[in-house]
Order: structure tokens, then C-alpha cells, then sequence
């Protein structure tokens, strides 16, 4: 088992102090070890068998480089890096090289490295495309920082903007030989999957923890342990993965997220007849891991 999770590993140098060196970047942008990631509006280009990542260099791309489109993700395998955004208006371009594939799909099947690099380039290419105006003054933004953070171009406000990122816990909550699975109403028939919500201002990860299980299932926890995290950019969430101990095994739908609650043995769990959380996801790893398996 791999000590990261699916999109997780430290793989890219994003090398922040380059960030704002153009000169650097210029030369870079035209160094012949250069690599660029294409992202088509949320798709990012992949080809063989088995499949890898499709990196270009300069010259395959250049039709599609503009001045606001171009993004410094850092060093991968130490060559300079760049995310190139093209609009999904488009038609899919490079289909000699490969096809452009979902990221939930490529997770599955690309080396961990390429998997770090393209959901770094997706997420913030699609960050820069929901934030194309100031969230203070309306004004529009333009890109800074090799396109790692915005500017508000009203100089009156100035303001910059830095990549959204979303907190949110998931937790597999056991009872002895029990862990709580809940499902939403529009999964696939018979999945369940760990309990999962979104970090409140003013909150900590733990009472996030205690809160959304209450909230969802009606069940007290009291221990929470850290398990590890998963970088989800879909579109920009980062998951906090704990275990936690329950105090309380009644169950009720409180808020009405859920359309089910059950507690499951290991047993159960292990028979197949309950389908489980996608291989790639960090519930997947937290049922594993309770079950000895991951």
C-alpha cells in the first residue's frame, strides 16, 4: 500500500520562490526539457496501454498559449512544468497523442506521480476560470505569480486572490467490530461509503468530526484520530481523513442527507455483497484500513 493517498504524494517541486521571477519563467517556457499539461475545460490528455499522462513540449502546444492561460505548477522529475487551460469550446485537440479523460477515471489507472501533476494542473486551472473577477470590489482579475495566484485589476482595491481550497472531514466511525456506512439516495444501488461534510468557520477538525455524525446519523462520537488526507479537486476540496470511536449506536437520519445509516461487521463488509467507496477515494482507504486490508 502506498503512504499517500490517490492524488496525494509529494512528486511536484512547486518551487513557490520562482513564482515571481519572470525572468526565470520566461526562460522556462522556452527551455527544451519544458513540459506542459493540457487541460480541456476539466479533462486532462492521456494515451497507451497501460495509459500515461500526455506531456507536450512548446512547440506541440503553442497555438493554444496565451497571455492568461499558462500556469507554473513547478518541477516534475525536474524539468519545468506548465498547466495550459483551453477552453472547452473547442473542439478536443492532440487526438493523434491520446484522449482527453476525466480525472476520477485517470486516478485509477495513471502512475501516482502523473496523477499528483494532472490534478494540481486541473484544480487550479479550474480555480483561475471561477475566479475571473475580484470577490471584493467586481472588478475583473488577472493572473500573477505564474499564474499561482490573481490580481484585482481595479487599483483602487488590488486585491490578491489565492487558490481556493475547501476543508472537509471524512470518518469512519466503528463500534468494535461495527464501523457506520451511510448512502446518498442517488449512489449506485447498495453502495455505502464513510460519513463526510464540510469544515464551519470558527471550527475545528475534530468538532467538524463530532458535529456532521451527529448531524447525519444521530451518533455521539467521543475519540478522533487523524488517519491522513486527500487532495479531491472536484473542484477543490481537500479531505481530512479520521477514525473515530462511537459513544452512542441509535441511529436517525438528522438532517436528511443521508438516504441510509447502517452499521456494518467486517464480516459483512468483507462478503462483497455491500458495495464499497471508489477504489481511488480516501473512504476506500479508511474502510480498508479498518479492515485490515490497506
Amino acid at each position: 500500500m502506498e503512504d499517500h493517498n490517490v492524488f496525494a504524494g509529494a512528486f511536484v517541486d512547486r518551487s513557490g520562490e520562482r513564482r515571481k521571477d519572470p525572468d526565470w519563467l520566461a526562460e522556462a517556457m522556452s527551455a527544451h526539457d519544458t513540459r506542459f499539461v493540457p487541460v480541456w475545460g476539466d479533462r486532462c490528455l492521456a494515451g497507451g496501454d497501460p495509459p500515461v499522462a500526455v506531456l507536450l513540449e512548446r512547440a506541440q502546444i503553442e497555438a493554444f498559449i496565451g497571455d492568461e492561460n499558462v500556469i507554473f505548477l513547478g518541477l516534475f522529475r525536474n524539468q519545468p512544468a506548465f498547466a495550459v487551460s483551453i477552453e472547452r469550446n473547442q473542439e478536443a485537440p492532440f487526438p493523434d497523442l491520446g484522449e482527453f479523460k476525466d480525472l476520477r477515471f485517470l486516478g485509477t489507472v495513471l502512475p501516482p506521480d502523473e496523477a499528483n501533476l494532472i490534478a494540481h494542473a486541473r484544480a487550479i486551472a479550474l480555480w483561475h476560470d471561477a475566479t475571473l473577477f475580484c470577490g471584493k470590489c467586481g472588478s475583473a482579475s488577472q493572473p500573477e505569480a505564474g499564474g499561482n495566484t490573481r490580481r484585482c485589476c481595479n487599483p483602487a482595491c488590488s486585491a490578491e486572490l489565492f487558490p481556493r481550497t475547501d476543508p472537509a472531514i471524512i470518518v469512519l466511525v466503528a463500534d468494535g467490530d461495527r464501523c457506520l456506512l451511510g448512502r446518498q439516495a442517488d449512489w449506485p444501488e447498495g453502495r455505502y461509503s464513510t460519513i463526510a461534510g464540510f469544515v464551519e468557520p470558527g471550527e475545528s477538525l475534530e468538532d467538524a468530526v463530532r458535529r456532521e455524525v451527529y448531524e447525519e446519523t444521530n451518533i455521539r462520537v467521543g475519540r478522533v484520530s487523524y488517519h491522513s488526507s486527500q487532495p479531491w479537486p472536484f473542484p477543490s476540496s481537500l479531505m481530512l481523513g479520521f477514525v473515530a470511536e462511537a459513544i452512542s449506536t441509535d441511529i436517525r437520519l438528522n438532517d436528511g442527507e443521508l438516504d441510509d445509516a447502517r452499521w456494518f461487521t467486517r464480516e459483512q463488509l468483507r462478503s462483497g455483497e455491500t458495495g464499497l467507496p471508489f477504489r481511488i477515494s480516501i473512504a476506500r482507504r479508511l474502510v480498508n484500513h479498518w479492515l485490515g486490508t490497506g
